[in-house]
Formats: structure tokens, C-alpha cells, sequence
């Protein structure tokens, strides 16, 4: 039951294949090695650590980033050893809703990474927001600790933005800077990205974390939110 939920919920954001058990699942990533496997820890016969080892142990398969589902008491014991190797731990009992918000940003990391394999020699990466949206692009960038400049265009307006090791140091939309630059392109529904690893500054004019600045942001835009809908409910 588990299993399917996850699946309804993650097939909007990925092309998924499921397995029965982890036997099958082994047989499955050897033959088509995918981009990310997410398995339960507690299974009958091979669990979720041995089906982690033998992935790892194989060349063809020991870059697999893998996600094991497992209690506090289970991560914090018998998975300790695989911390620095695993992609992450999903803890149960999870909600479904959670898990996949949680999925989806390494998700969105290990698609952002496959995108920059694939780029052109010349370090530039062009994308449109509709691929992915501000805030999942920022997000991407910081979980895979870029070095690198990010351009967002939209009708004319621009954004510039500087990375340095998965962290926005600075930024520039028109006159503003810094951590207002960023809150106020997190409103963009739509626009074209451009990112150069071969740029970077050594400015700073941001104050928070890039995951700081995500969080204020969408406060901000809750709150902008609520205050519109408020004045149509007065009117």
C-alpha cells in the first residue's frame, strides 16, 4: 500500500518503476541502472542494507544514489555506518505528502546534475522555469553545493544571481540587492535560466543561507499572499 502511494504521489515528477522485494529490485537495477533507488530497510529476506551493499559493491551499479526508508531507532543504529555513502534517510512513519516534498528535492538535484553532464563544453547551462521553478532551481543548486552564476530572464527583467559552494552570496534584480533580489524573483511563475559554472563573485550581499533565504522568501509571499486576499474580501 505504502509502495503505491509513493508511486502515485512521485510519478509526476519522474519516470518510476516499482519492485516487489528487494531480489527484484536488485535484478532490476542491474539490468537498467536507474538515476535514484528508494528502498525500505525492514524487508523480509534481503533487506534494504544488504540490497544497498550488493548495488555498491558492483562498478555498474555503485554511483546509484539510494534513499533508505527506516525508523529513528533503525537510522540511528544499524544504518550509522552508511551515513557518508547513502543519498538520504527517509524516517518513518512518514506521510506521504511529507516524504514526496522531501523526494522531490533530490529529485530535482539528481535531475540538475544529469542536465549539467549533458551541457556543452562551453559551461553554460539554458533551461527554461518551466522545466523547473525558481525556487526548485535554487534549492538544486544548494544541495549540490555549486560554484557558479545563475541568470533568470522574464520579459525583459533579469536577475542575477552567485553561488559559492551551494550557497547565494550575492544578487542583483534592478536597483535591489542582496536578500530582497532574491525574494522578489521567488515570485516568478515564469522565464528562462541560465547558468555558467564558469562565473562566480566574490561579493556578498546576501545575510541568510540560501535554504534561509528560500524560507523568508515564501514567508513573504504567504504573507503578500493573505494581505491581497484579505483586501478582495473587504472590497
Amino acid at each position: 500500500m505504502v509502495l503505491d502511494l509513493l508511486r502515485k504521489a512521485l510519478e509526476p515528477l519522474a519516470a518510476l518503476t516499482t519492485a516487489s522485494d528487494s531480489a527484484d529490485a536488485l535484478l532490476k537495477a542491474i539490468d537498467d541502472p536507474p538515476d535514484l533507488l528508494i528502498a525500505d530497510y525492514n524487508m523480509p529476506g534481503m533487506d534494504g542494507r544488504q540490497l544497498f551493499e550488493k548495488l555498491k559493491g558492483r562498478a555498474a551499479t555503485a554511483r546509484i544514489p539510494i534513499i533508505l526508508a527506516a525508523t529513528r531507532a533503525d537510522i540511528n543504529d544499524k544504518l550509522k555506518p552508511l551515513e557518508d555513502r547513502a543519498e538520504d534517510f527517509l524516517e518513518k512513519p512518514f506521510f506521504i505528502k511529507e516524504a514526496a516534498a522531501r523526494l522531490k528535492k533530490v529529485i530535482d538535484k539528481i535531475a540538475l546534475e544529469k542536465m549539467t553532464r549533458e551541457a556543452p563544453g562551453d559551461g553554460q547551462l539554458r533551461g527554461s522555469l518551466a522545466q523547473m521553478n525558481v525556487l526548485d532551481l535554487l534549492q538544486s543548486l544548494g544541495m549540490a553545493r555549486k560554484t557558479c552564476g545563475l541568470t533568470l530572464t522574464r520579459d525583459g527583467e533579469s536577475c542575477e544571481l552567485f553561488f559559492s559552494d551551494g550557497q547565494i552570496n550575492h544578487a542583483l534584480y534592478g536597483e535591489l540587492k542582496g536578500d530582497d533580489a532574491v525574494y522578489k524573483v521567488l515570485a516568478w511563475p515564469e522565464g528562462n535560466f541560465l547558468i555558467d559554472f564558469t562565473r562566480q563573485s566574490d561579493e556578498q550581499t546576501t545575510t541568510r543561507s540560501t535554504q534561509g533565504l528560500l524560507m523568508e522568501g515564501l514567508r513573504l509571499l504567504d504573507e503578500a499572499n493573505h494581505e491581497a486576499e484579505q483586501d478582495v474580501l473587504e472590497i
